[in-house]
């Protein structure tokens, strides 16, 4: 007789869901409307906030990862979650700038306490090693409220010209560009070894039974060698390094978290989880790590910012402050809070000086890293190590690991991206 074949019990589709309906965090569907609905959490924090009680760590965390999942917009399939992060600049900013402008003392307070809480909010996502798009929200929405600001109070007075408006136009938009392409991939490193991410014994080997075949997709990696020879000395961090006999032993790790070799001057970012290809630093203003792939396009989008910035700070104190060298009237405008237009002009022009002097700062320290072929990240190390040389009070610090000198160093960078630039072994330290 023929085995009979059971047949397999069809699990039962699921419905589609409307443009307000939505998956939330405990596998449940849910609806927009109902965002307050069945929060205990919320109710009490808030029976603790009405009785002078104070409210537990845990549940403050709970009660905003219930908010930012609830907090979505209808969208065909489904609602989309929105980034509560992204939220307060767009609300705070515009409010703040139109209080400062009211008088000379308000617009002192605000304009000093903005940067402040910028740098609170940044370390505070720092020390947790968590992503933000509160930073890339505030750049894009200071650049479009400054246009809107411009358009509506400095334009219709009639000392800005059609050309410098669309130069000014023509720099923002070129801004947009070079953002959209820092953005881009920085130079992750995968692994080309093994798919599984998870950590094991087998997937530590992997790599090192491959040998040559796997390093020959990572720069700077000794095809010579054999990465048998290698031992893996674990540390703090969850790293470690990698000991070779060949020259390439110091310009190599072993990242035990992505489980790859990686090539020199690589660092895994704790923040984006991944390792990068001779990483510079984690930038907040576009919510990426600064790398290999987009170091060229984050140094072009800064230079392209200070130019339209400056230029527009320009264009706004020769309309509200005829007859008065920019410097002077920066300091010394008689009248300019004597109406509402000229007041939110000239705060709008003190809110863009200080974003322009912090960009001109970390521009500063770029071309000074790029000029001694150093990167954010081996600055920091050598800081901690004491094994860089100091100069100017600390802002140059020279490795002298990778220093060719200042042409050579400017033409490694303008090719990075472009090809694999391989160093020869007397130049590894």
């Amino acid at each position: 007789m023929k085995p009979v074949k059971k047949k397999k019990t069809e699990e039962p589709e699921l419905e589609p869901l409307c443009c307000c309906e939505y998956i939330d965090r405990n596998g449940e569907k849910n609806h927009v409307a109902a965002c307050l609905c069945d929060c205990q959490d919320l109710d009490e924090g808030c029976d603790r906030w009405l009785t002078c009680k104070s409210l537990r760590p845990e549940t403050c965390e709970r009660i905003t990862d219930t908010i930012s999942d609830r907090l979505r917009i209808p969208w065909l399939r489904g609602a989309k979650k929105v980034n509560i992060s992204i939220l307060p600049p767009l609300v705070l900013l515009p409010v703040l700038l139109r209080v400062a402008s009211w008088h000379f003392l308000l617009g002192v307070v605000v304009l000093t306490s903005l940067p402040m809480l910028a740098l609170w909010y940044y370390y505070l996502t720092h020390r947790r090693k968590e992503q933000t798009l509160f930073f890339l929200s505030l750049g894009l929405f200071s650049l479009g409220y400054m246009y809107y600001v411009f358009l509506q109070e400095v334009v219709p007075q009639g000392h800005v010209g059609p050309a410098q408006l669309a130069l000014l136009t023509c720099g923002l938009f070129l801004i947009l560009v070079a953002l959209y392409r820092a953005k881009k991939n920085p130079g992750y490193l995968s692994n080309p070894a093994c798919n599984d991410k998870s950590p094991s014994n087998s997937q530590i080997e992997c790599p090192i039974k491959k040998g040559q075949e796997k390093t020959k997709g990572f720069p700077g990696t000794d095809t010579s060698g054999s990465l048998n020879n290698r031992t893996l000395k674990d540390d703090a961090k969850g790293s470690s390094r990698v000991g070779l006999d060949s020259p390439a032993k110091s310009k190599e790790d072993w990242c035990a978290k992505c489980q790859l070799v990686r090539p020199a001057r690589a660092w895994h970012c704790r923040i984006c989880g991944i390792c990068v290809r001779r990483m510079d630093h984690h930038c907040v203003w576009i919510n990426s790590c600064v790398g290999e792939s987009n170091h060229q396009a984050f140094i072009l989008a800064l230079s392209i910012f200070l130019l339209t910035s400056v230029y527009g700070i320009s264009l706004t104190l020769n309309t509200i402050c005829r007859d008065r060298s920019l410097f002077t009237a920066l300091f010394y405008c008689p009248g300019v809070y004597a109406n509402y237009s000229s007041a939110l002009s000239f705060t709008c022009v003190w809110y863009s000086v200080i974003i322009t002097a912090g960009m001109a700062y970390i521009f500063l320290i770029q071309l000074i890293n790029i000029s001694y072929n150093v990167t954010e990240r081996e600055v920091q190390q050598a800081l901690r190590q004491k094994t860089g040389r100091r100069l100017l009070c600390g802002l140059i610090v020279d490795t002298g690991q990778y220093n060719r000198g200042f042409l050579r160093n400017w033409l490694q960078f303008s090719t990075l991206g472009t090809r694999t630039v391989h160093t020869p072994a007397e130049d590894i330290v």
